[in-house]
């Protein structure tokens, strides 16, 4: 015991010396020491890989960059890096780029409560090129801003690859169900941008189709792969 006790004195005595130039902390472990190192503030993680809106379902962003201005939806096989040559190895076609189409909406065929709009892409260079898979979409109105949430891709559908003389076009469903038939919350666009294949630039087209659903009840738009002409 006498040895313990003379420990403990000891202990007292540092700590006192100490508290002199620079106190003795607090048993919680939070009390701050002139002069000390301060403790490093935690930020945030670096931001991660770009989770960009995919055509297959999204929701948009009110206010933000519609997604249809994003590269166009993923065919699944490898890409043409965007600006390369018009012809792959060998002289093989390549893709159509942004700047070589033109697009435009095709005249409703509706049926079964549903709206039936043709999306065209018409090749518009002095090349053959080819277009695979599904466009990007995104309704917009007079500000640029994109109204409701992005069109979905139809599921178990298989992407062929179009090829497009100069001249010719080829076209992508956009569907949706009539909104005065499924109460869906709705609004007028004002356009519609669409987005070539592993395209990044969108083509806008002026939107003459009526009120679009974007909200609710039914708001789905859907999207098809492209076929070869202007229509069914």
């Amino acid at each position: 015991m006498p040895h313990t006790k003379r420990a403990t004195t000891a202990i007292v005595s540092v700590c006192a010396v100490s508290a002199l130039l620079a106190g003795c902390g607090g048993g919680d472990g939070t009390s701050g020491t002139t002069g000390s190192a301060p403790r490093p503030t935690r930020t945030a993680d670096p931001a991660g890989p770009s989770h960009a809106a995919d055509t297959a379902g999204a929701a948009g962003t009110p206010g933000t960059t519609p997604s249809a201005s994003l590269p166009g939806a993923s065919t699944g096989g490898p890409r043409e890096p965007a600006g390369s040559a018009g012809t792959g190895r060998g002289g093989a076609t390549t893709r159509c780029h942004t700047s070589e189409l033109s697009a435009s909406v095709g005249r409703n065929d509706p049926g079964a409560g549903q709206e039936n709009f043709p999306v065209v892409l018409t090749n518009t260079s002095s090349r053959t090129c080819t277009v695979h898979g599904f466009p990007g979409a995104a309704f917009v109105g007079a500000d640029g801003r994109q109204l409701g949430p992005d069109p979905r891709r139809e599921p178990g559908v298989t992407a062929r690859t179009v090829t497009l003389a100069p001249g010719h076009s080829a076209w992508a469903g956009l569907r949706f169900a009539n909104p005065e038939i499924s109460g869906a919350r709705t609004a007028a666009p004002a356009a519609l941008l669409v987005t070539p294949p592993d395209e990044r630039d969108p083509l806008k087209v002026p939107w003459k189709g009526g009120k679009v659903p974007v909200g609710g009840n039914e708001s789905v738009v859907w999207l098809s792969v492209f076929g070869p002409g202007t229509g069914p």
